[in-house]
């Protein structure tokens, strides 16, 4: 007795080889993407004084996030949660070190002479407090050397200059993780607020977005400072105090640490780019969840609500931020009272 030929068998053998092809090219793309990573790892730690890589294609579009490692020495920049660029760095030597905390961008100067050091030339100067802490060109020998600035190479100092804008963060840390997205509004912003802020996203009759019609982050996005210490939540706009109010912290034992949050809109998606950081004694938050541990009053939530557009910045630290530990115009959380 004979057996029958399979009629199908051919086809699957044929699907089978497909989809071994298959996962062997997803089993290699992964496994390049992780060689990619690693070169880009080896890449930024090899950066010589003056050196640095700038990839603005990775994430053409969307708001900028500044952080500055003291130890690495190191400037790494993200737009919308991807790195667009890192450069070596030099911020300030013994007596005169650069400040750890959260700042925003409070002037831009292309050709900025310094007050203070015999008119010393500072290029593409994006000012950090009015005391005088700025980004600009400066020396790099690849240590801390100057006295408070953060120095950058000059064609990297150009190239930030052009994506930044007035109240974009700069967070100058001990330490500090990789950004990553937080998709969920989290209690301090709630439903209306999302729709508000997709209301602000206007879109041309092709469906593009409309430019000249959108929020101005540089004129309309708020700086929120949520302490753990004073429980209270604090809004700041254009360098004054819209508001302040209470907030609940759920769980209130475990440290919150200092997360900060970019606000986003992609596609109509609002979301939170979050950064953790550790700094002035804080130990960096869990990014994906410091936000829902906070809970603040519906009044207050409706006044975010008319207050928030993309580019808005958030927050989150264990320390006080009451009137004499910082500065309403300099955005920066102190370890002890300001002098």
């Amino acid at each position: 007795m004979t057996r029958e030929a399979d009629p199908f068998a051919a086809s699957r053998r044929s699907v089978l080889r497909l989809a071994g092809s298959a996962a062997a090219l997803v089993l290699g793309a992964g496994v390049l993407d992780a060689r990619r990573a690693r070169a880009q790892e080896t890449e930024v730690d090899a950066l010589k004084p003056g050196q640095y890589v700038w990839y603005p294609d990775r994430a053409p579009e969307g708001f900028v996030a500044i952080i500055v490692s003291l130890p690495d020495q190191r400037c790494y920049v993200y737009r919308n949660g991807v790195r667009i660029g890192v450069s070596t760095c030099s911020t300030g030597k013994a007596g005169h070190e650069t400040p750890v905390g959260v700042f925003t961008i409070l002037q831009k100067d292309v050709d900025h002479h310094s007050s203070i050091y015999d008119d010393a030339s500072m290029p593409f100067t994006e000012r950090l407090t009015w005391s005088g802490v700025a980004l600009h060109a400066g020396g790099l020998p690849g240590y801390p050397s100057s006295h408070g600035c953060v120095h950058l190479p000059l064609a990297f100092s150009k190239l930030l200059f052009a994506v930044t804008h007035y109240g974009t963060p700069v967070i100058i840390a001990d330490s500090h993780s990789q950004p990553l997205d937080v998709l969920h509004p989290g209690l301090v912003m709630p439903a209306d607020a999302t729709v508000a802020i997709q209301k602000d996203d206007p879109k041309n009759a092709n469906g593009t977005p409309d430019t000249a019609a959108a929020p101005d982050p540089a004129q309309d996005a708020v700086a929120m400072i949520i302490s753990g210490a004073d429980k209270a939540l604090t809004v700041i706009k254009d360098g004054a105090t819209a508001f302040t109010a209470p907030v609940t912290i759920k769980d209130p034992q475990t440290p919150l640490g200092n997360v900060v949050y970019v606000l986003k809109s992609v596609g109509g998606e609002v979301s939170w780019t979050a950064l953790s950081f550790e700094g002035n004694g804080a130990a960096g938050g869990k990014a994906a969840s410091a936000i829902d541990r906070v809970t603040v009053a519906a009044a207050a939530n409706q006044q975010l609500a008319k207050l928030l557009v993309p580019g808005s910045t958030l927050f989150i630290t264990d320390l006080s931020a009451t009137p004499d530990t910082r500065s309403d115009k300099d955005f920066v959380i102190l370890s002890q009272a300001a002098s």
